[in-house]
């Protein structure tokens, strides 16, 4: 009972604190304000913009996905949520510090690129309460929390009400179909990106070579095409780095800079990120979240490499409510069994909707209900010089734990997602590894 009523008070007490702290910190030093939000591709979108806008301006992209209230204002001092949320002399800390910022004039960002998370209706809606984004970016309208949404119009909405309180919405005209789209307020001021024509500015594909990247030209309505090749994976990836381009465009920056910022574009640790495995393997590592859009993406990308297997670790897909066997079907039905050689799912929600789809298509396919077995089968199975993907969800699938297993080294753990101590702790309970 205490700690019911410590979290209904304490919770509202110190989220409104922070939040007053951060209105003085946008009122003091007046950084431009841009911010990401989107069913699918908003961290790996976030760091891309960050990186282009470094060309010219002091940015401040902080790491990790802000999912709870007070992250945000956390975010916009460059600061971490104290590991004892409870401890009110950790928070103490934290104000201190922030009044320290206000105080002392030590706050070198001009930009700050805000990732703004949602899983239920009205969060977005919320941050207008501090926030009005110069910019924000809707990077994709598609099944996500869906136990909180119920249905796919509801996530429409609440992403596409950032566009209300900001000065302009650069919409991912790919992504976000012209229905959503439309729903937008008449005089929004909105731009949008993608790859297909119809959206101002795109990236026109010339050609593409699997681990090399995509060559093409850049289109902005400011500075025409310009000849570009993106040194990212995925075809869903080149979506990030043209937001990245747009965003720099209306925020001042010269041709040359865009282009030099687009260019230094690279993978984020767990999104489509490729990795060197045992036997001269490629691992194409997607292990931060799932969702049927991006799997279906990765998926695709996966086909586009010529080598003599190709091996897809599936993981379930969580938050999904009621639509989690629509959602787990319409991925096994992308499964095309002429290009993949085997199918490993990790996860309860997978093995039950997808694995019976599986079969029937005619994919080779097990089950396991922890990474680390799926790791193990993989390994037993793979041939040399076979390209992997590697993608699931995190609580209860993990699927990096799998990949770990298979690395041509140590030294690239690094790379993979959620491997600080807190969250290997997390693993250790959830999985028996000795089962």
């Amino acid at each position: 009972m205490f700690k019911k009523v410590l979290n209904n008070t304490f919770r509202p007490l110190i989220t409104g604190i922070l939040e007053s702290r951060a209105k003085k910190l946008i009122a003091k030093y007046k950084p431009k304000i841009v911010a990401v939000v989107g069913s699918v591709g908003k961290t790996s979108t976030k760091l891309a913009i960050a990186t282009v806008l470094n060309e010219r301006y002091k940015v401040l992209a902080h790491q990790g996905s802000y999912n709870v209230p007070v992250a945000v204002p956390m975010a916009m001092f460059d600061l971490q949520i104290p590991l004892s949320i409870r401890n009110p002399f950790s928070w103490i800390k934290v104000l201190r510090e922030m009044d320290r910022i206000l105080k002392s004039g030590d706050y070198p960002y001009q930009v700050l690129v805000l990732e703004l998370g949602t899983d239920h209706p009205g969060e977005i809606g919320y941050f207008r309460r501090y926030l009005k984004p110069d910019i924000s970016v809707v990077t994709a309208v598609s099944p996500e929390h869906m136990a909180g949404f119920g249905t796919i119009e509801a996530v429409a909405k609440e992403e596409l009400t950032i566009a209300e309180y900001s000065k302009l919405t650069l919409i991912n005209r790919d992504d976000v179909s012209g229905v959503f789209a439309n729903d937008v307020a008449d005089g929004t001021n909105l731009s949008t990106y993608g790859t297909s024509g119809v959206a101002e500015y795109r990236f026109m594909l010339d050609s593409f070579e699997p681990g090399k990247g995509f060559t093409g030209k850049f289109v902005s309505p400011e500075f025409g095409e310009q000849p570009l090749t993106l040194n990212v994976v995925g075809e869903h990836n080149i979506r990030a780095t043209v937001a990245a381009g747009a965003v720099g465009a209306k925020l001042g920056l010269a041709r040359q800079q865009i282009l030099a910022g687009l260019k230094k574009i690279r993978p984020v640790a767990g999104r489509m990120n490729l990795l060197k495995g045992l036997e001269q393997t490629t691992i194409i590592d997607d292990t931060y979240n799932s969702s049927p859009l991006a799997a279906v993406a990765a998926l695709q990308t996966l086909y586009q490499f010529k080598a003599p297997q190709r091996i897809a670790i599936l993981g379930s897909m969580n938050e999904m409510g009621d639509f989690s066997k629509t959602a787990h079907e319409e991925v096994a039905m992308a499964c095309d069994p002429g290009l993949l050689d085997w199918v490993i799912v990790v996860g309860a929600e997978a093995k039950k909707y997808m694995v019976p789809v599986l079969q029937k298509r005619g994919v080779r396919v097990e089950s396991f209900d922890n990474p680390y077995k799926a790791g193990a089968y993989v390994h037993k199975i793979m041939q040399a010089g076979a390209v992997i993907l590697a993608k699931g969800s995190q609580n209860g699938v993990f699927c990096e734990e799998a990949v770990k297993m298979l690395l041509h080294s140590t030294e690239e753990e690094s790379q993979l997602a959620r491997q600080t101590p807190d969250w290997m702790a997390i693993k250790q309970k959830q999985f028996d590894q000795s089962s």
